[in-house]
């Protein structure tokens, strides 16, 4: 077992005879190389980029949240919901519910999403570093209600955060008739001022789309007295997730649904997933293209060294020693491109989280102004076993190959 991968090494590092051997061997480790390279750097930017747009959200969705399975609302008197609420590792919850309206301003109209939060969405979510304005968080006092709209639903209608104009807010009454002589008298309506503050998601699905109101306001319009359509959890520091979610499912049982930030989002984060999967399998595919250089070098290799491997069997070498020299070989081409690949793409990843080099364009045009990246463990090991692998596979034809030649030279 020694004596190939020793000879195999001194084939690869020593001076040969052909320099044309050299180039293509470098060839092939730099090809080996550079796709390692390409594959942990764009692992690493769609990381960046997941982690990101996850951050986004994070002040504003809860860290999780729990929905009916097959139905919109339930009752805030669960007993389930309730007892989940008061489980040890909750630090704040809140009932939320969603539904859709109208949103009129002056002459203009625009369906969107109201969300009727209680005063603890405050300490939930971090919503406090999403608003933008003079006022403050403020849903409803004596005289009369407020709502916190996104910052893109403010630009569509045109609405300023004035405090004396107020919003309209029209919701389909629950029984679904509709008076054809007086319509407005098939909704539920209520005026909401702004508190002087909106907020700004930088995403599309919240600031064009929601309202954020009390939720006994949210009830009224909706007919849905005691009712929900979420509880949002803020867990104590230092709680496992997956544990806490677990509990909660065990508690809840199939009838709820739990979700994290990732499930809660669901869609966005498919679409992440897909994107950084094909492109593994594009560089992975350009991977398997610059290992069938590795066949050419070894094969030449084995002309070169034809003397070699008449000397060694009559030395007592076996056909599978001398076969095996050139396996190694291969072997060893994969294994320093690999490492090497790696190395220097942890390296580019590293500079361009602390100095950010490669920028996204005119500082200001993004939310971030380089690109970002994010090394995980799992994509590196993922890197290493996808070289290896496919190195293997291709290096396999070598002992064929290698048993025909050295019968060959037997022969001769």
């Amino acid at each position: 077992m020694k004596l190939p991968l020793f000879i195999a090494h001194r084939y690869l590092f020593a001076k040969k005879s052909h320099n044309v051997i050299n180039v293509i061997s470098a060839i092939s480790v730099a090809g080996i190389m550079l796709a390692s390279f390409a594959l942990i750097c764009t692992l690493s930017v769609f990381n960046g980029f997941h982690e990101l747009v996850e951050s986004l959200f994070r002040d504003f969705d809860p860290e999780i949240k729990v929905v009916p399975a097959d139905k919109k609302f339930f009752s805030m008197n669960d007993e389930r919901i309730l007892k989940a609420s008061s489980l040890d590792f909750v630090e704040v919850s809140a009932f939320t519910l969603e539904e859709q309206a109208l949103i009129s301003y002056k002459s203009k109209q625009h369906i969107a999403v109201i969300k009727g939060v209680e005063e603890s969405f405050h300490d939930l979510a971090g919503i406090e570093n999403l608003l933008k304005g003079d006022g403050i968080f403020m849903l409803k006092d004596e005289v009369c209600n407020y709502g916190i709209p996104g910052i893109g639903l403010i630009n569509r209608m045109n609405c300023g955060m004035k405090p004396s104009d107020p919003f309209l807010i029209s919701v389909p009454k629950k029984d679904g008739r509709v008076n054809l002589t007086n319509p407005a008298a098939s909704f539920n309506q209520a005026r909401i001022y702004s508190p002087g503050v909106a907020f700004l998601v930088e995403q599309e699905k919240y600031d064009d789309n929601y309202v954020l109101i009390s939720l006994d306001l949210a009830q009224q319009l909706t007919n849905r007295e005691n009712e929900a359509s979420a509880l949002e959890i803020k867990t104590i520091r230092g709680t496992s997730l997956r544990k806490a979610m677990r509990q909660l499912e065990d508690l809840l049982g199939p009838g709820f649904e739990v979700q994290d930030r990732i499930r809660q989002q669901q869609d966005v984060f498919k679409v992440f997933k897909l994107e950084k999967f094909i492109s593994y399998l594009f560089l992975t595919f350009i991977l398997l293209i610059a290992c069938f250089n590795i066949i050419g070098s070894l094969i030449m290799l084995m002309v070169e060294k034809q003397q070699d491997a008449k000397l060694l069997g009559s030395m007592g070498a076996s056909r599978r020693t001398i076969e095996k020299i050139f396996i190694y070989n291969g072997v060893m081409i994969s294994l320093i491109g690999a490492v090497s690949g790696l190395l220097l793409g942890v390296t580019a990843v590293l500079l361009q989280q602390k100095y950010g080099f490669i920028s996204l364009g005119a500082a200001g045009n993004f939310i971030v102004d380089a690109y970002p990246v994010s090394i995980k463990i799992q994509d590196i090991m993922l890197v290493l076993v996808t070289v290896l692998v496919v190195s293997f596979l291709s290096v396999r034809p070598i002992g064929p190959i290698a048993r025909r030649f050295i019968r060959n030279s037997e022969s001769d």
